[in-house]
């Protein structure tokens, strides 16, 4: 693909300064790219680089220094570049249909444009939307729905009944609509609570490898629009995760915590279960939320606090030592202190 700078610029809803009809073949970092790729500058502390770099083109943010270099300049460099990815190396998926060695089970209804690749296992009753593509190893229990434009890559197992909207793709390995780890104390025994319940994914809503997406006991696990969760992630039976949510690798979710629309959690962070997270909240990696947080707050800890006050803590756990060895020498000399007074008082 060769693409002019101005059709670039009018593809980004940016604007050229320099040659418009200067060609791009390619993308290339500040320091890799080359003659006819173009590259980006979205953190300034690179900007040094611009000057430096063989790109043909660069992409800037409005009034950034682009050192007599041809750049297209944009609001959101970053996101122009995700875009120029897209353009010039994700190519449109071709359709296969259902290939030899698949299992496609009774009454499925398909829609146009599927691919079923060999090893993939569809129950009775799904319903796949048009242009799904199902990679080996996938397997769809009896009644799950897919929208339009669903990837399910190898080893995706979709439990019975439940539903994925559209433009939905979940990677390698991940389970959606497993049992809830409900449990009910039997004497010294546990009895397996039925779970029953569905989990419902909704349209825009990408999904990592190897993580485990729990069925509700009674009603819907649900994943709102938008969101996107990474590796191994655990989110338990009845939890509410609202849309354009961002759920790093690694974290887990207690049963029936309600998240908020546009909540950020760093990798490793846990979720207590019955809890509400508001909206725009960001959660720092490795923490512990215990309880139920506003809208509109950054923390961090074990328990979480506000971020900046877990700042201020975390810098003084490396003084501790001193501050302990500090505390039992002035212990000894308010003991001292005391035996003085109490032998002068003696005395008198």
């Amino acid at each position: 693909m060769e693409k002019s700078l101005k059709e670039l610029a009018e593809y980004l809803g940016g604007r050229v300064i320099g040659d418009e009809s200067a060609l791009v073949r390619g993308l290339g970092t500040l320091d890799d790219a080359g003659d006819g790729q173009i590259t980006f500058l979205a953190n300034p502390k690179y900007a040094q680089k611009v000057a430096t770099t063989n790109a043909a083109a660069v992409i800037l943010p409005p009034g950034a220094d682009g050192h007599g270099r041809n750049v297209v300049e944009v609001a959101n460099p970053y996101l122009a570049f995700a875009k120029l990815l897209t353009l010039f190396y994700v190519a449109p998926a071709k359709a296969y249909g259902v290939m030899d060695g698949a299992f496609v089970g009774k009454a499925v209804a398909m829609g146009d444009d599927v691919t079923v690749y060999p090893g993939a296992f569809v129950a009775d009753g799904v319903r796949l939307g048009n242009r799904v593509t199902l990679y080996p190893g996938v397997v769809l229990y009896p009644g799950v729905i897919l929208g339009d434009d669903v990837t399910l890559h190898a080893n995706v197992s979709v439990r019975e009944r439940c539903r994925i909207g559209n433009r939905v793709t979940i990677h390698n390995g991940t389970v959606v609509g497993c049992d809830g780890f409900g449990y009910a104390p039997d004497g010294k025994e546990w009895y397996k609570i039925p779970q029953i319940g569905i989990v419902m994914i909704e349209d825009d809503v990408e999904i990592g490898s190897n993580t485990v997406i729990d069925r509700a006991a009674l009603e819907v696990t649900l994943i709102r629009r938008g969101t996107k969760i990474d590796n191994l992630v655990q989110i338990a039976h009845n939890c509410v995760i609202g849309e354009n949510g961002m759920i790093c690798s690694q974290v887990g979710i207690s049963g029936s915590t309600k998240v908020g629309s546009h909540v950020t959690m760093g990798g490793q962070v846990g979720v207590a279960g019955h809890i509400q997270i508001g909206d725009n909240v960001m959660v720092g990696a490795k923490s512990g939320v215990p309880g139920n947080i506003p809208a509109n707050q950054i923390i961090s800890g074990i328990p979480a606090i506000p971020h900046r006050e877990w700042l201020k803590a975390s810098g003084i756990f490396p003084r501790l030592p001193e501050y302990r060895k500090t505390l039992g020498a002035l212990e000894k000399r308010v003991a001292e202190l005391e035996k003085m007074l109490a032998s002068n008082t003696n005395e008198k």
